[in-house]
Order: structure tokens, then sequence, then C-alpha cells
């Protein structure tokens, strides 16, 4: 069940799952099931995806400096350090499966 156009061919060629992988701007990309160029997610992905990025390091930061002052961060200091680190992988693919549209591949490679 393809539903988001690739920005080659115009054809539906991407599922949300699809779509969540292909990457930012600086990634390979995923081929499109018909034309079969490599497409990513655009500019906006790419820049939400380095704002939660900076957002989830500075929380990172800041919980490791105020855990041991509060016992109540102490005790949770370690579960809200792996759920942040989870939430950098999962909200940007999250994110790019469903609000942002599909560019063209603008990375060169060398073996292509």
């Amino acid at each position: 069940m393809s539903i988001y156009t690739c920005p080659h061919c115009g054809k539906k060629g991407f599922t949300p799952i699809t779509k969540a992988l292909a990457g930012k701007m600086n990634s390979k990309g995923r081929p499109c099931k018909n034309c079969g160029k490599r497409c990513v997610n655009g500019k906006a992905a790419t820049i939400f995806n380095a704002i939660y990025s900076l957002i989830t390091f500075a929380c990172m930061v800041l919980l490791f400096l105020f855990s041991q002052r509060y016992d109540f961060l102490a005790i949770r200091e370690i579960p809200l350090m792996i759920l942040l680190i989870l939430s950098l992988f999962v909200v940007p693919a999250v994110a790019n499966a469903f609000f942002f549209k599909m560019e063209e591949s603008i990375r060169l490679d060398l073996n292509e």
C-alpha cells in the first residue's frame, strides 16, 4: 500500500515505513519501486532532526547535572537517559514517515 509519491516519476512508490527509513539529506536514501531512483526526506526533516537532537542532548546534560541534587531524579536517572537516547531514533523516524515531503537524493556516490 504505497501512499507517498516519488519526486522523480510522480507515482506512489513509498509506504510510511520505507519513507521513515529513507533518511535525511546526507543519507543515501531509498530507491523508488517504480523508477529505481533514490529519494530522501527533505530539508525540513533534516532541520527537525538537528533541532530535536540538540534539545535532547541539552535535556541529557541537565538531567546529569541536576539528578544528584534531587532524590526523585536520582533514582530515575538511568531509565530517563535510556528513554532520551531511544527517542533520538524513534521520534525523527516517525516525524519523517508522516510529516515531511520526499525529495530527490543529491548525494553523489563514487561506486554508482
